[in-house]
């Protein structure tokens, strides 16, 4: 029998981008911009890919990493209030095994040339799972991610 466990800790996030408000909830909300930089990993396959973006609405993403790994996210949005917040909770994945369970508060706010975003997830790794700041880095890219990608500028070719 396997030992069961629970590991709590919070990440805080703020990040400042030279972009309007709704550009950056839109690379959110949009399905389309969306999966242009939610990733942290090239060179990952991916596999599964559907966002609802609504209060009520869901999202599933899973890919796998080079070595075959499926790393598998799914998550329910519980509060979507447009161009100033949402909140929502998702589980992550290994294969089968669930590693960890959270919910995240992301909060938006227009300042001087642009838009601040503060991100708030409370997460608990499952059973033993040792994260070693995995989640933290696997963020933080995303995050410069979707900098690069609201700060494109719309009229240079991708």
């Amino acid at each position: 029998m396997s030992k069961r466990s629970t590991d709590h800790t919070t990440i805080t996030i703020e990040r400042h981008f030279k972009a309007p408000l709704s550009k950056v909830f839109n690379a959110w909300a949009i399905p389309e911009q969306k999966r242009q930089w939610f990733a942290c990993h090239e060179g990952w396959k991916p596999l599964e890919f559907q966002l609802d973006f609504r209060t009520g609405g869901s999202e599933s993403n899973r890919v796998a990493s080079a070595d075959g790994v499926v790393h598998a996210y799914q998550a329910r949005y519980i509060d979507v209030i447009q161009n100033e917040r949402f909140i929502y909770a998702f589980d992550m994945m290994l294969d089968d095994l669930r590693i960890s369970v959270s919910l995240a508060t992301i909060n938006f706010a227009s300042e001087p040339g642009g838009t601040k975003m503060t991100f708030v997830e409370q997460v608990v790794f499952l059973d033993g799972y040792s994260d070693n700041g995995s989640r933290l880095m696997g963020t933080e890219i995303g995050f410069d991610n979707l900098k690069l990608f609201v700060e494109a500028d719309d009229a240079r070719p991708n």
